[in-house]
């Protein structure tokens, strides 16, 4: 008989989570009135709640706007197969009023209608494939779209922020709460190419 090892990844509450994330995950639920299931199965790690909610919190005070940061975060969250992400990003799109193509072409990793975010788009996929060193044309596209370098170095940051969320919210087979269940992501949609 085996056992499912994703058991193992207890959703946790305040009150059960290890004494090191008693206060994240307290905090986490004031901030968001209950907390979420990644986030109870993450508190299983203290330093990686803690670690994560630190990089992307400092994510948020970067020189990108809102819909940037947003297009970094579904470009990782895409390219790495998070649904759960998927589904929290799309719901901040659309809360964001980004152009409704813009979020469509995201979710289906296909490249965006707008010329500076298709940049920023492409330079994530680049920071990614290859891990930072990103060649010039590529460095010089970004540049030319109107981003600067800051821009380029508060990538990076978006970048190792949610690939610790994407890669613990898929190893803890983190479940989507209902009020993601609207935007829902299989990836079904990727034709095999991010390009």
């Amino acid at each position: 008989m085996s056992t499912d090892v994703h058991a193992v990844f207890v959703t946790h509450t305040a009150e059960s989570a290890p004494p090191e994330a008693r206060s994240t995950v307290e905090g986490v639920r004031r901030k968001f009135g209950h907390v979420p299931t990644a986030v109870g199965r993450m508190a299983t790690s203290p330093q990686l709640l803690k670690g994560f909610l630190a990089a992307s919190a400092t994510f948020e005070q970067t020189t990108l706007d809102p819909v940037d940061r947003e297009i970094v975060i579904m470009t990782v969250a895409t390219r790495n197969g998070c649904q759960v992400c998927v589904a929290m990003h799309t719901a901040t799109l659309v809360r964001l009023e980004a152009r409704p193509e813009v979020v469509e072409a995201l979710r289906a990793r296909r490249p965006l209608p707008d010329a500076r975010a298709e940049a920023l788009r492409s330079f994530t996929l680049a920071v990614m494939d290859r891990h930072g060193a990103v060649g010039d044309e590529e460095t010089r596209a970004f540049l030319d779209a109107g981003y600067s370098a800051r821009n380029a170095l508060d990538v990076v940051l978006g970048v190792g922020a949610y690939t610790i969320s994407t890669f613990a919210n898929r190893l803890i087979d983190a479940p989507l709460d209902p009020p993601f269940h609207a935007f829902a992501w299989d990836g079904d949609d990727w034709d095999g190419d991010d390009r």
